[in-house]
């Protein structure tokens, strides 16, 4: 009896045992996978501009057209660049991670299951946490990740991203009292000062659809979970209605 109670106590351990948090970001944002346009657009920025480094090595282009509505035609003539591959192939890229070891410091991660690691609000923030910052080897830095080995592959959009200082009168948070000026200063604003393609809350927009995408990715198949979870309740609603009568029609003899 002794040994079969110890065993339930260590099942029981992880139940108890609490992941710990993660840290709190500067942005956040919802996801919502249902938002088809999005997810379309969050997958044409991820092509063309992360898809040179980061594969998605557990998804496929297939899967992604068929479950954002896309025609297989349109799919290979706007989102497939490289003759070596397929509509029905994986999205992967010709990069080997020792070039990328070598080039960048560190192997770009295939980011396939990124947000079931780090969180969209992660993911939110490092896009939009970029910022000039000369002593670093590729020139930006980031306010997510410091000294990210990522170079700002989405400036085209944003502009130049630098890092400037705010003065206010009134307490701040994260903000030094400056003895002589006795203003509150922090140095932590971030502010476009070249402004790139694309309009401060179109690129918001456009990092929130790229992220979007991902949060799809990491679980695909929650789209026809939801899909198919309201189906699910209206049988057992209707299974339960006809297991009651059923039960009343064997127990009307008995009582």
């Amino acid at each position: 009896m002794k040994k079969q109670l110890f065993a339930l106590l260590f099942a029981l351990v992880p139940l108890t045992a609490m992941a710990a948090p993660l840290p709190e970001q500067p942005f956040s944002m919802t996801p919502d996978i249902n938002d088809e346009a999005s997810l379309q657009r969050g997958m044409q920025l991820y092509v063309n501009y992360c898809m040179g480094c980061h594969s998605l090595e557990h998804q496929r282009f297939s899967r992604a057209a068929t479950d954002l509505g896309m025609p297989q035609d349109l799919v290979e003539e706007n989102l497939i660049f490289s003759s070596a591959l397929a509509f029905n192939d994986q999205m992967r890229i010709a990069m080997e991670g020792d070039d990328g070891e070598s080039w960048f410091g560190v192997a770009p991660p295939d980011l396939t299951l990124f947000n079931r690691i780090k969180g969209p609000d992660y993911i939110y923030s490092y896009l939009l946490g970029f910022y000039r910052d000369a002593s670093q080897p590729l020139g930006v830095n980031n306010i997510v990740l410091e000294a990210s080995a990522m170079p700002n592959v989405l400036e085209p959009l944003q502009g130049v991203q630098e890092m400037v200082c705010a003065e206010s009168d009134r307490p701040i948070e994260g903000a030094e009292l400056d003895p002589l000026s006795g203003k509150y200063q922090s140095c932590e604003v971030l502010q476009v000062t070249q402004p790139g393609k694309l309009e401060p809350d179109e690129f918001e927009e456009a990092v929130y659809d790229l992220t979007n995408f991902l949060v799809y990715v990491g679980e695909p198949s929650k789209l026809k979970a939801q899909a198919l979870g309201p189906k699910v309740l209206i049988f057992i609603f209707i299974f339960g209605v006809i297991a009651y009568l059923l039960k009343r029609e064997y127990w009307r003899d008995v009582h």
